[in-house]
């Protein structure tokens, strides 16, 4: 008897991230230079008072199982991260510690989302949202945001969108892969319209600490009163403290009932986070912040240089990148045209062409539900930024 792939994963899209990214360290192995802007994370070490933090973890003992929904150490250092950043007081026991803020989206999506549901993702979108979605039978319904209001939703777009089914809202400030940020006020005008119709909102933060604008960062639930009861908060320590490859996420729950189901499907599938990196993560969360700020800086002068290059270049626009570390451009103009003898009409085709012929590897717009779109990731060092915009300035200039 053949094995066959259920359906629902047949119809599950790679992520585009991470196959660019193979398909760069594939050409590196092969002898290529290759100046890879593809993926979403800091070129950083994790610093090392929490590598240490997770030496001394594994030496006093801390290696078998934990609670599924995480250390209590942990969840109390979220908690108090929390009240002291924004004002918000949640209990512990609201707090669920996943394998990484995607794994967190995937708790609070299934245990959300019936088949048939809605949740609305405003586009573009990261490209792991809509397929999460998927996952549950419940239906993505992406809503265009335009270029020119910043890729931000508008309360009038999000309220024509509404339908009997629609069971929720998924927003990222700042986002990926636009690299803009919600403003306060923006933020208020979407949260009035929640509370007219009882959508419940996932609010990703996971890059709330690297914002490089003097308009201070805004979670979701504190900007209206009644917010928190009808938001699920994701975040984590990937992008904030350099600890990608460590897998530790979390959501916070708007009641315990919520923050329970999410830990008993967890209980399920994974047993629990590894409990090394929950200490490596405590460490984080409690020990100095010195090290967030000096990285973040580091990404703010990375940002700053890339703006300057791109704006010089022809033909290509882009928003102001306010936060996170991309820019997401607009290739439009240079659609249709010849790159070394090669006819090139799509997103997709320009970024492998970008690739071959210049060692240069990005990700294409279209994977974010934006055509004509590239996402350049600045996580990387200024001299590898200089050689790839070299290489981008070369490849449109000779196009023809």
């Amino acid at each position: 008897m053949a094995v066959h792939v259920s359906q629902l994963i047949q119809q599950l899209e790679p992520s585009a991230t991470l196959a660019m990214a193979a398909k760069a360290k594939e050409l590196k192995a092969a002898g290529r230079t290759i100046y890879d802007l593809s993926v979403g994370e800091p070129d950083f070490a994790t610093p090392e008072h929490i590598c240490q933090a997770a030496l001394a973890a594994m030496r006093e003992g801390y290696t078998h199982y934990t609670e599924a929904s995480g250390i209590p150490e942990l969840k109390k250092a979220v908690a108090k991260q929390y009240l002291t950043r924004y004002g918000l007081e949640y209990p512990p026991d609201q707090i669920v510690i996943s394998n990484g803020a995607k794994h967190a989206l995937h708790n609070v999506f299934t245990c959300l989302l019936n088949p048939g549901d809605e949740m609305i993702i405003p586009a573009p979108y990261w490209v792991s949202y809509a397929e999460l979605v998927k996952l549950t039978g419940a239906i993505p319904v992406v809503i265009n945001a335009p270029q020119s209001n910043g890729f931000k939703l508008t309360a009038d777009s999000l309220r024509s969108a509404i339908t009997p089914k629609t069971k929720g809202l998924l927003l990222c400030s700042p986002s990926n892969p636009t690299g803009t940020k919600y403003s306060r006020e923006e933020l208020q005008s979407l949260a009035d319209v929640v509370l007219d119709t009882d959508l419940v909102v996932v609010a990703d933060e996971i890059y709330d600490r690297l914002v490089y604008t003097s308009q201070p960062f805004a979670s979701f639930p504190t900007v209206r009163p009644g917010l928190k009861e009808c938001t699920v908060v994701v975040n984590g320590v990937s992008k904030t403290y350099a600890m990608t490859g460590w897998r530790i996420g979390w959501a916070i729950a708007p009641n315990r009932t919520f923050a329970k189901a999410m830990a008993d499907l967890q209980s399920q599938e994974t047993s629990n986070p590894c409990s090394i990196s929950q200490y490596a993560a405590l460490a984080a969360i409690e020990g100095a912040q010195d090290c967030v700020e000096q990285m973040r800086q580091e990404f703010d002068r990375r940002r700053r240089y890339v703006a300057s290059r791109l704006q010089a270049m022809p033909g290509l626009s882009f928003p102001e990148m306010e936060g996170a570390f991309y820019a997401f451009v607009n290739i439009s103009q240079h659609l249709g045209k010849t790159y070394g003898g090669v006819r090139v009409d799509e997103d997709p085709q320009w970024c492998l062409e970008l690739l071959a012929q210049k060692g240069v590897a990005s990700v294409m717009g279209s994977a974010f539900g934006a055509p004509g779109y590239v996402r350049f990731s600045f996580a990387t060092s200024m001299d590898n930024l200089a050689a790839a915009l070299d290489a981008l300035q070369e490849f449109i200039t000779h196009a023809t």
